[in-house]
């Protein structure tokens, strides 16, 4: 099979390099072990920029408008909606699915297996398959998550962060109708909740800190939410994600790129992975096509800036003696909330 690019990963941020591939006239393969649509523990939330990337490359999934975010804890709320357009809450499954979709009917083509292992030289790169088949193409994107195996093989793993540092994720969804078209935030001691309505009967609850972590105990450690939550069925069973904070030393290697989250990522604190992400798709695309691994570099760390410069200083709060004052601060400044939100949300 002739490719001009291989994307490794058939998540999101795989599919959507594809979809910008076959765009810009590229043939490409994309190799994914899984088959169907592909769940994560995720947020599920789309940030305003997040959905207008989408909708750029023909993809609008189905879902529950967002008009803001919210903080909230025992004492104090702030809230900003979003200036100019709307988000959307959809389910990472229904996200997935329509962006399978599209890349299929642009001609994307498909192999089901794992990639076990990885050479490369002046004009191309190999990859053995777990079907014992090998394949070469000109360039390789690698968009195979947080624990990316082809970043491994690159050795370009960063310095792992002390286990008792490390945060991690969990998400469960509960059959109930939104009661707000705000993505809530709830703060307690020692956990976020973020609450995103995805459908009109259905809620996800994705909880993020240290372990031991459990959805339940988060939700009870904050009254409002789980008076909100009681008596609703549970639909889906817990799923998890981490440790959140991985790094790369660097986001290309010869003629492979790293995408997504396997290009590094902080924390999930924020919202914004989506947007990131399908930002890190395009311009790994625009660098193949140009045959240029600085223009990927300098155009992923433009990108990605706002979200681990913000994402960072936030994170380092949530971790510090100031952590029940970050929401009371915001509340006084509204407008400066505000101003962050916009930032990252675009």
């Amino acid at each position: 099979m002739n490719a001009q690019v291989v994307v490794v990963g058939g998540g999101p941020i795989g599919l959507a390099c594809a979809i910008e591939a076959r765009v810009d006239g590229l043939e490409v393969v994309v190799v994914e072990p899984r088959v169907g649509p592909i769940d994560k523990a995720c947020g599920e939330g789309l940030m305003p920029g997040a959905l207008a990337a989408l909708h750029r490359i023909g993809v609008d999934p189905a879902g529950r408008r967002l008009d803001g975010v919210a903080y909230i804890d025992a004492g104090s709320r702030v809230e900003h909606r979003f200036a100019e357009r709307p988000g959307r809450g959809v389910r990472r499954t229904v996200l997935h699915q329509a962006l399978a979709e599209r890349a299929s009917e642009l001609g994307a083509h498909r192999i089901h297996a794992k990639v076990t292992g990885l050479s490369q030289d002046a004009d191309g790169v190999e990859l053995t398959l777990s079907d014992g088949e090998t394949l070469r193409a000109p360039w390789v994107i690698a968009a195979d998550g947080l624990h990316s195996p082809v970043r491994r093989m690159l050795r370009l793993d960063g310095r792992a962060q002390p286990g008792t540092r490390r945060r991690f994720g969990l998400r469960k969804h509960f059959a109930v109708e939104p009661w707000t078209s705000l993505v809530e935030v709830h703060w307690s001691a020692g956990a976020e909740a973020y609450v995103t309505p995805v459908d009109e009967k259905l809620v996800g609850v994705a909880v993020l800190g240290s372990r031991p972590l459990d959805v339940d105990e988060v939700i009870a450690g904050i009254p409002e939410l789980a008076e909100r939550l009681q008596g609703a069925a549970v639909v889906t069973d817990p799923r998890g994600a981490g440790p959140l904070l991985q790094r790369a030393r660097s986001r290309a290697s010869g003629r492979v790129l790293l995408a997504g989250d396997a290009s590094g990522y902080v924390d999930a604190l924020t919202g914004e992975g989506m947007r990131v992400g399908f930002a890190q798709a395009r311009a790994a695309v625009a660098a193949v096509t140009m045959g240029s691994t600085e223009q990927y570099e300098r155009a992923w760390r433009t990108t990605t800036r706002d979200f681990r410069v913000l994402t960072s200083a936030l994170v380092v709060a949530a971790r510090s003696r100031f952590r029940p004052r970050i929401v009371p601060t915001a509340a006084r400044r509204p407008e400066l909330f505000g101003s962050i939100v916009e930032r990252l949300s675009h």
